[in-house]
Formats: C-alpha cells, sequence, structure tokens
C-alpha cells in the first residue's frame, strides 16, 4: 500500500511523531543524552527557524508541536533532527543497527480551539498517562511542560563531530567538549492562544496540568499502584522492548468537527490529483 502524501498548508499547525524500530528504549532518558536532544532541537531550529510550540521525547518515541513555513522547512529540519538524534543516541548505547520503525508521521491540526488545545493536552500527558510519574514535570527526559509552565530555559549542546574527526584525523587530542556549542530550544504559544499575554498563557498552560495530575491520581486510585517513578525509567534497558506497544492507524488530521475534516479530505483530494 503506498504512502499517503503528506499536506499541509503553510504556517498551519502540525503534530510530529516518530518512533523507535520495533519500539525499543533507544531514547531512554539520561542527562547526556537530554542535553543532546535539545542541542539538536536548538540547531535545527538556528539552521532552518522551525517555529516549536511543544514537544515530549518519551523512551521510545517522540512528539513535537511546530507550525512550518512549509513542506521543504519541515522536511529539512526533521531530517536534521531524525539522522542526528539516531547517530548520537545510537553512539550512546553502541548501537548500529537501523534506528527509526519509520520516516517521520506528519498530521496537521486544525484551527479550532478544541482540536488545539487537546494535542497540546495529549502530548503534556506524556509520562503521566502512562503511569510512570504523577505530574508530567517529574518525567526525568526531555520535556517542555517547566518551559511553558515556569519560563525554564530549554538549553543544550551540539557536539560537532565532523571537527572531532579532523582532529583525531590529525592526531590532535582534545576534551569531550572541545568541539560542542550550546545552543537554546524557543517555543511559541500556539497558534489558538496566541492572543493570550505571558501570564494568560501560563495560567492555560497550568489548568492542563492540573486537569493531567487528577487524571493520574484517579488512575492511582483505581489502580492501587503507585507509579514506579523516574529512577525506574532511567533503569530501563534502552535495547529493551515494551511488553505491549500501541498501533492504530494515524488520522489525516486532528480536529474537532465532521465538518473541519470533510474540508481536509477535500483539499487533500484536490492536491493528490494536482501532484500525481
Amino acid at each position: 500500500m503506498p504512502r499517503p502524501l503528506r499536506y499541509f498548508q503553510p504556517g498551519d499547525l502540525v503534530e510530529v511523531t516518530m518512533r523507535t524500530l520495533q519500539a525499543m528504549l533507544l531514547l531512554r532518558p539520561s542527562p547526556l543524552l537530554c542535553e543532546i536532544i535539545l542541542g539538536i532541537l536548538g540547531r535545527a531550529q538556528a539552521l532552518y527557524g522551525l517555529q516549536i510550540h511543544a514537544f515530549v521525547f518519551m523512551s521510545n518515541h517522540y512528539h513535537l508541536l511546530c507550525s512550518p513555513a512549509d513542506a521543504q522547512q519541515l522536511a529539512r529540519a526533521m531530517c536534521f533532527i531524525n539522522s542526528n538524534l539516531a547517530r548520537e543516541a545510537g553512539r550512546l548505547h553502541g548501537f548500529r543497527e537501523k534506528f527509526w520503525s519509520r520516516r517521520y508521521q506528519a498530521i496537521p491540526v486544525s484551527g479550532e480551539l478544541a482540536a488545539q488545545v487537546e494535542r497540546l493536552r495529549y502530548l503534556l500527558a506524556h509520562g503521566c498517562k502512562e503511569g510512570f510519574v504523577m505530574t508530567p514535570g517529574d518525567w526525568p527526559g526531555v520535556h517542555c511542560v517547566e518551559a511553558l509552565l515556569r519560563g525554564r530555559p530549554l538549553q543544550g549542546v551540539w557536539y560537532n563531530r565532523s571537527l572531532e574527526y579532523e582532529a583525531r584525523r590529525r592526531g590532535v587530542e582534545f576534551g569531550a567538549r572541545d568541539f560542542s556549542t550550546l545552543y537554546s530550544v524557543s517555543l511559541s504559544p500556539m497558534p489558538c492562544w496566541r492572543h493570550l499575554s505571558a501570564e494568560q498563557y501560563r495560567e492555560a498552560i497550568a489548568e492542563l496540568v492540573a486537569g493531567i495530575e487528577a487524571d493520574a491520581l484517579h488512575r492511582q486510585a483505581e489502580t492501587r499502584r503507585e507509579p514506579p517513578g523516574a529512577a525506574f525509567v532511567r533503569r530501563q534497558n534502552p535495547l529493551a522492548r515494551p511488553v505491549k506497544t500501541k498501533h492504530s492507524p494515524a488520522p489525516r488530521i486532528h480536529a474537532a468537527s465532521k465538518a473541519e475534516r470533510k474540508a481536509f479530505r477535500d483539499a487533500y483530494r484536490t492536491f493528490r490529483e494536482v501532484y500525481l
């Protein structure tokens, strides 16, 4: 079955999802991998100008909410992010095989308030909804929640492996960070909340997080089980696979109404006819 064509309008909100090969825990959080991930994201922003709204990196997949200027910008940024992340995480674990299970999914999100807020809430709930931690801020991996709630800086390190290779080739000794650069990741407000002030935006995020925490408490009361916590997550074998993985068909668009979904299908059909 052929892959569906990627389609979205320039400036649309898009949710990008990427999963590791066989859902292995190759992105298992560690302090070094966290700074590498943020460094790669920051350099990608500096090179391609991708507007990012939110992101979360789990042990075997990640989600990214962004508003690409066009399809080419998204393709170049994702190629950079995924190729470098595969090399760096593979290097940490001595894993030299194929890293990602398939090409990234880029699903547009309609301009409806309900649709955009739902996707943001879904992203922020990672770590909690799987039962690992009680609040999103306790997830030990890369998560945007503290930056959105408290303005915590998102900074990482980009390691220039090309310069390291040249130094080794010339027999020059160097330290682990001699060819590294500090990068920051900038988060833009969600399109549906661009009219809010900075304080109002944080209050809206806090309301979402409070709902996520309430759901986690309810789940704990039902199951009578404490979440294993961040230490458990860090101890997992990066080459292990989860017992169960979620497999469901991806929608063409995240929308809150049938009218939006129909409008997108009609636009996609026209685009496909012209493209093919």
